[in-house]
């Protein structure tokens, strides 16, 4: 399935409160919460509120009404095309103040687990397939070598575990960002999903980013908006970067006691996109312990939270996780681990040539004019006392000190030996013993 061709199948809009797949005290609670919390009156906005269309919002209100919770306020709104306006009973604020005191969530119905999981399948990462092109567009800004391209794309298309290794500072992290500006395409994120009851919000601004919505033309014959079902946002696909600091608690779902709702793990917010763990090794938790809790998710593409009750239950995972480590595979993990992780790249720093198209880049994009025997002398005096190891890193790193150095000066933009010189001090700390 390409996705340039293949646009992704949007949630429908619920037509009835059955189709909710919800219990109907939940749904009655939820309304007259938001009433309550939100101080609103007409069906129109409650619609938008609680993201149901106006006829399911007409019949969960009619049900309230007949439970005498809400009553007509006997006036019609003239600002809001003469719609009806309602209010709670005495009965229905004790039950809106009751039903918060169990749980603060209020305004967009959550999604039950089971639908939602259907809806990942819709948009599975697993369904894109990305092509050389789209892979080279979204990393044309690095110099990297032939047959890494080669690697990356089937490992990314498959949408399965990727180990990127290799010596720091050659742009691991870069291609971990090509990779998610790669996958183009829109997927549907719900505000909250529901399991067994309780409340789980997922929708994070942080770490979602809601796309353009389409306006309708009110002229237009045709209405394309809309249609789709309003408790999701139609989002580009997710990124979690996540590095030194990952711990495991980070991965279990998160109870606000105050709320008294939960919030989703960063993997649960990254499904349908890309969770990436920078800088594996660096972490409090041994790297053998960090993918031994990815096994279950990796092999059978779900993952098991547990609510404050201890009750564990299953979601669906569907997430392209990308392991990025400046240590050797063989020094962090067992076989076993390694096993389980399905593509291992490693990310080199590049060779002679490649380092001076990435320092000519560098120094063109920075105005810094290339001077030959500033060149030579970086080749042939200075490389040598490192036994000639070149990282992506460093021809921004000694461009930027040279401009530093000549806007201090107050002289031009210039590359010496000298200047190359006072750079590479900066660049690596001589070894001597400090005494103290």
């Amino acid at each position: 399935m390409n996705m340039e061709t293949t646009a992704i199948v949007a949630p429908p809009a619920p037509k009835s409160l059955e189709q909710m797949q919800l219990p109907q005290v939940m749904m009655r609670d939820i309304l007259l919460k938001t009433m309550f919390r939100m101080n609103l009156s007409m069906v129109s906005e409650l619609s938008k509120a609680i993201c149901l269309p106006v006829p399911v919002t007409q019949t969960l209100i009619d049900l309230a009404r007949s439970q005498k919770l809400l009553e007509a306020t006997g006036t019609l709104n003239p600002l809001a095309g003469d719609e009806m306006g309602y209010q709670l009973t005495d009965n229905g604020k004790a039950r809106a103040l009751d039903a918060l005191a169990q749980s603060e969530y209020y305004g967009a119905m959550p999604v039950p687990m089971a639908v939602y999981a259907e809806q990942v399948k819709r948009q599975s990462i697993r369904n894109i397939q990305v092509t050389r092109d789209q892979l080279t567009g979204a990393m044309g800004h690095l110099v990297l070598p032939g047959d890494l391209l080669s690697n990356l794309g089937p490992a990314v298309s498959a949408g399965r575990s990727i180990l990127m290794y290799g010596p720091p500072g050659n742009g691991k992290s870069s291609i971990s960002n090509g990779i998610r500006d790669a996958l183009g395409d829109k997927i549907y994120i719900p505000r909250a999903i529901e399991y067994s009851g309780q409340v789980i919000t997922v929708y994070d601004p942080i770490v979602h980013t809601a796309a353009e919505e389409q306006v309708d033309d009110p002229n237009s014959l045709r209405r394309t908006s809309n249609r789709y079902d309003t408790r999701y946002v139609r989002c580009d696909r997710p990124t979690v970067i996540t590095g030194g600091e990952l711990s495991l608690d980070m991965l279990d779902l998160v109870y606000n006691p105050v709320a008294r709702t939960y919030q989703a793990p960063l993997q649960l917010k990254s499904t349908g996109g890309v969770f990436i763990i920078d800088d594996l090794g660096r972490q409090e938790e041994p790297p053998q312990k960090i993918v031994n809790r990815w096994i279950v998710p990796l092999e059978e593409n779900r993952d098991i939270l547990a609510l404050q009750s201890g009750e564990k239950f299953e979601v669906p995972f569907d997430t392209l996780v990308i392991f990025s480590t400046n240590f050797h595979p063989n020094e962090i993990f067992d076989k076993a681990a390694l096993r389980r992780i399905f593509y291992k790249i490693k990310i080199d720093g590049p060779n002679k040539d490649n380092f001076l198209k990435i320092f000519a880049m560098v120094a063109r994009k920075k105005g810094m004019p290339l001077d030959e025997a500033a060149l030579l002398h970086l080749l042939n005096v200075k490389y040598p006392t490192i036994d000639n190891i070149y990282a992506n890193y460093q021809p921004v790193f000694l461009i930027d000190q040279m401009i530093s150095i000549c806007e201090f000066e107050g002289i031009p933009y210039q590359m010496t030996p000298e200047l190359i010189d006072r750079a590479w001090a900066n660049m690596f700390v001589r070894e001597e013993t400090i005494v103290h």
